[in-house]
């Protein structure tokens, strides 16, 4: 019992001084995945960025603001780590992958997409996921719904109340399994943290002006 409470105190202080606090996402098998993504790739390079190393609390709040939800535990936060990958054919960029974490009902989920130099999905997977929709959630049929989607199209998407104004594409995904609606809704709240995080990351905001548009504070 003594060993049990040394161990849980340990853990507590390491999470209040913020080492447990940054919780990245990097690719299984990078030269794997990289090629099953982008067949036409003959490379990539790897970027390591953070929010507290480009902006600190002035940005996470800009981000907040755009995601429409408050980041909130080990996965979000200032410091996590976030790895992006610049998808090369030839001396060209020819794309980006990126991954997130993102809290699910049993634990952290890995959502990673891959997208065109426009920031629009061309491919969507789940690299860790444990819930009983877990085989629904990697069926390619439902990472085909997401093809051809964007910043644009998301941030009409309100990820605390799972609504999309106007009813759009977003609207039209459907939940393949229905017992893991949470899973389901953390899901596309990772998708749309995923492209804020690529657009300000790797796009220079290309779709900030959308988000103006739609009332939104001005980052």
């Amino acid at each position: 019992m003594k060993r049990l409470i040394l161990i849980t105190m340990v853990l507590i202080a390491f999470e209040s001084s913020g080492l447990l606090a940054a919780v990245g996402c990097d690719l299984n098998d990078p030269d794997r995945d990289v090629k099953r993504l982008f067949p036409e790739s003959t490379g990539y390079k790897t970027v390591y960025v953070s929010i507290a190393k480009k902006g600190g609390d002035a940005l996470l709040s800009d981000i907040e603001a755009r995601l429409g939800d408050s980041f909130k535990g080990l996965y979000e936060n200032a410091d996590v780590p976030y790895t992006m990958y610049s998808i090369y054919k030839g001396a060209d960029i020819i794309g980006y992958i990126h991954g997130v974490n993102q809290k699910g009902h049993f634990g952290g989920i890995q959502v990673f997409l891959a997208l065109d130099l426009e920031g629009t999905i061309k491919a969507f997977y789940v690299q860790k996921l444990t819930s009983k929709g877990a085989k629904a959630f990697r069926d390619e049929a439902f990472g085909h719904e997401f093809a051809g989607l964007s910043l644009k199209d998301f941030y009409r998407f309100d990820p605390v109340s799972g609504k999309e104004t106007p009813p759009g594409r977003i609207s039209s995904i459907k939940n393949p399994a229905p017992d893991s609606a949470d899973d389901f809704a953390a899901i596309l709240r990772a998708v749309k943290k995923n492209l804020i995080l690529v657009d300000e990351f790797l796009l220079d905001n290309k779709h900030l002006h959308y988000f103006k548009s739609t009332g939104g504070p001005k980052p």
